[in-house]
């Protein structure tokens, strides 16, 4: 195997003493750089020129992708008005010398890990705990436990350190379909209402159950995308009410960017018992 396939199968990006330890000698390397196969990233990484510029950045900084970063790559959830900043896990020696990175200089949950480009999992998800609101980094919380396999009785066993962490861990549940409903459920979480998701009613799963009879329904555009999608979810809705239950559904766009409209029908909702079941003659 050449330098180029051995990088090629490690993201374009490696740290040298792992080279080394392939077999690829220090003078086999440098004579790569001088014919330009590689680029040489401070003293220790090396990398071709297609590697992930995210990765090259970490590399440079001395540090390692975290929080919404690592998100990113590894396709969790990320909040929609995600600036692109890079978020790096720096060791406590390391000063910032890119103007574009969001430093994050807290002791590993783990172990120093100094030829990894990546923070570990528990890692990253307490760094998001500490930078966006309850709702989202539970959102991602809950996303990286989808992607990722992790039992929650898992997560929950880590001793977190700060309190935002714990706060999540908190809230985290391991059953939620998507982002979309656990920002709703965190939201409505303090309200002092019975709020129960995925529960069976009229042959179908509904997303929320508010007290007995008020049902929420949000419309994430993956699961109601095409015309077949809709038809079910009117004949569901039409079901329903004939059972007695009130139905609202609510859009993305509405639950991420409209929140107050939201909760403003959900609030007259609750105060005229639509929550509860109907009296009946």
């Amino acid at each position: 195997m050449d330098l180029h396939t051995w990088l090629s199968l490690r993201s374009g990006i490696g740290h040298r003493d792992d080279a080394a330890a392939a077999g690829f000698s220090p003078a086999r390397v440098r004579a790569a750089i001088r014919g330009g196969a590689v680029q040489r990233i401070r003293a220790k990484w090396i990398a071709l020129h297609s590697a992930p510029i995210e990765l090259v950045r970490a590399a440079a900084a001395g540090g390692a992708l975290t929080c919404v970063s690592l998100a990113r790559r590894r396709e969790w959830w990320v909040p929609p008005d995600d600036d692109g900043t890079l978020h790096l896990h720096l060791p406590r020696h390391e000063s910032v010398r890119d103007r574009g990175v969001q430093a994050h200089w807290a002791k590993p949950l783990g172990p120093d890990r100094p030829r990894s480009l990546e923070a570990s999992v528990e890692d990253a998800l307490s760094h998001a705990a500490q930078c966006f609101p309850l709702d989202q980094a539970t959102a991602i919380w809950e996303s990286a436990i989808r992607a990722e396999a992790i039992a929650l009785e898992s997560l929950r066993q880590v001793t977190w350190r700060s309190t935002a962490a714990r706060r999540v861990a908190e809230h985290t549940r391991g059953d939620t379909g998507s982002s979309l409903e656990t920002i709703f459920h965190v939201r409505l979480s303090g309200w002092g209402v019975r709020l129960r998701f995925q529960v069976h009613l009229a042959g179908h799963d509904v997303d929320f159950l508010i007290g007995t009879h008020l049902i929420v329904q949000v419309d994430g555009w993956a699961h109601h995308s095409t015309s077949a999608d809709r038809t079910r979810d009117i004949a569901h809705d039409a079901e329903l009410r004939l059972r007695g239950y009130t139905v609202l559904r609510f859009s993305y766009r509405q639950i991420i960017y409209d929140w107050q409209s939201v909760e403003r029908i959900l609030i007259a909702a609750i105060c005229r018992g639509a929550h509860l079941a109907p009296v009946r003659a």
